[in-house]
């Protein structure tokens, strides 16, 4: 059986604190050749990969040799300082792997100037297959399944993957992945599993998802660089969850989204969650890695904050803040299949070059067992945003269904700016409802205003608004439909004349105050009217 590292190999150089072990240590002379700093504490409790075979050449296959190591770091045996296990470290080099198997009270430790890098499959071998017994038909194969992944834990506490070095998917595939033998198609994949963290790793080409913890408890992920062309970090049925200080750029899809899916086989909550001091965004692939930040390629750029297109258990606790949004969709809350969306506060957010801003949607696609009711969103507080260069089809929007309205949303200290430049003629008048489709900021085509559209809610204040265009643009500033008990305090918009800042359609308790430029207002109910 290999030994860990000796004790003469370790020089103690701070508290580092990882999977029970204390301080932080310089490694001269490794297989790789380069000094890396390593935990330390106890030595006999930090597992070199090189001496478990790894080469750390980029060409063989190193992975049985991590798994052995992960192996014998997961007996490791306590001592005064914590329980059982250990941490797997890799000093610089480059080691192409298939699956590496997580064990319980296990830390990764990538080295500066290591780099753990995805194989493609080849000679028949490749990544572990997608296990058994997953599937149902609520959700997608990506999201059913965890083993066929570069990294995966299940049922598993105290594990670890933590940094300066990076993670390179480069030979994961994208998209469902499910029938193509060997593949891998997620970075990290987590089931089930409790006390975990990832931090301080860049995360390059992370597959069709590049982090998915389902089910995980107490899981930290701060101090990350994600830079991948498809999903960025997806939360599905966690609870306790801080995401911090973290950037992640997705130019083909979302960077950091919250589910709730039916992936376990029960509706349960994405709840007690903290998501501050991050950026999203949608430059060209690999730019924001390399620091150039490119926006030449010709896509859509999507790279934003979502919940909700899987929501079966619904999401409870949300703070969001200090976020900044750079070229992408913007901010998305939604629930759709039956789960509440409740008890969400959203602050200091700044946003350019967004395609909708701000997206309220409940709504009815009921994917999952049958029976369940539609949910409820209510008690969103949204304050402290900026935007700038918004695109003017797609104002921000609170939408509801018949008989099923967003409740109780507060908006406060925001300044809204849409490229403007449009006409009522230039849009659609009367957008579909699309009760039950797949929830996206486009689902209603363009919108007829250019502030504001608010459809089956009740409950809304909007306090210290500003909206405003720059292009002349003659649509109203809000259009208001089936609205409820209406607040509008010490706001703001723009105006070309003759044309009406609101739009009431359906509107019942309906009060502006301090506001310009329409003077105060009150509104029992109307049937429609413009102000």
């Amino acid at each position: 059986m290999a030994k860990s590292i000796s004790r003469r190999h370790i020089v103690a150089m701070g508290a580092a604190g990882v999977a029970g072990v204390a301080g932080a240590a310089l490694v001269p002379g490794t297989a790789a050749g380069a000094a890396s700093s390593t935990p330390t504490g106890d030595s006999s409790r930090v597992f070199d990969v090189t001496r478990f075979g790894a080469k750390g050449d980029g060409v063989t296959i190193d992975s049985d040799a991590v798994n052995r190591a992960i192996d014998e770091a997961a007996e490791a045996r306590p001592h005064s300082a914590g329980g059982p296990g250990g941490t797997v470290y890799f000093p610089a080099g480059r080691y192409a792997c298939y699956s590496i198997r997580l064990k319980s009270n296990v830390a990764l430790h990538l080295a500066q100037g290591a780099t753990l890098l995805a194989a493609k499959p080849a000679g028949g071998k490749g990544y572990d297959p997608p296990e058994p017994g997953t599937d149902n038909p609520y959700q997608d194969f990506a999201h059913s399944h965890w083993h066929n992944s570069l990294i995966w834990g299940e049922g598993l506490t105290g594990v670890t993957i933590f940094g300066p070095g990076v993670i390179d998917g480069k030979g994961l595939v994208g998209g469902r992945g499910e029938n193509d033998p060997g593949a891998g198609n997620k970075a990290i994949a987590l089931k089930l599993c409790r006390n975990v963290t990832i931090r301080d790793i860049t995360l390059l080409n992370g597959g069709s998802l590049a982090i998915l913890p389902t089910g995980v408890d107490n899981l930290r992920i701060d101090n990350l660089v994600i830079d991948t062309y498809s999903d960025g970090i997806n939360l599905d049925c966690c609870r306790n969850v801080r995401i911090a200080n973290t950037t992640v750029n997705t130019p083909n899809a979302d960077s950091i989204v919250l589910k709730s899916s039916y992936a376990l086989g029960e509706a349960r909550a994405t709840e007690n969650v903290t998501i501050d001091n991050c950026m999203v965004s949608g430059y060209d692939l690999g730019t924001l890695y390399d620091g150039t930040f490119k926006t030449e390629a010709s896509h859509e750029r999507v790279g934003r904050i979502k919940f909700g297109t899987e929501s079966n258990g619904g999401f409870k606790n949300i703070a969001i803040s200090n976020v900044i949004f750079e070229r992408c969709h913007g901010l998305a809350l939604q629930t759709v299949d039956g789960g509440l969306l409740e008890d969400v506060t959203i602050s200091n957010l700044t946003m350019r070059h967004v395609r909708m801003p701000i997206f309220l949607r409940l709504g009815s696609r009921m994917r999952g067992p049958a029976g369940a009711q539609i949910g409820r969103l209510r008690r969103v507080s949204i304050s402290d945003v900026i935007v700038h260069d918004a695109d003017p089809r797609y104002p921000s929007t609170i939408a509801g269904i018949p008989g099923h309205p967003v409740e109780d949303i507060r908006i406060s200290n925001v300044r809204h700016s849409l490229a403007g430049g449009l006409t009522p003629g230039d849009v659609n008048q009367n957008p579909p409802e699309e009760e039950g489709t797949y929830p996206e900021t486009d689902m209603f085509g363009s919108l007829p205003a250019y502030g504001l559209f608010i459809r089956h809610a009740t409950g809304i204040t909007l306090d210290n608004v500003e909206v405003r265009f720059e292009k002349h643009d003659t649509r109203p500033a809000y259009a208001l439909r089936d609205v409820a008990d209406a607040d509008f305090h010490h706001n703001r918009a723009d105006k070309v004349q003759g044309t009406p800042t609101f739009v009431l359609d359906d509107v019942d308790d309906f009060i502006v105050t301090t506001s310009r430029p329409v003077p105060d207002t009150r509104i029992d109910h109307t049937g429609h009217q413009e102000l």
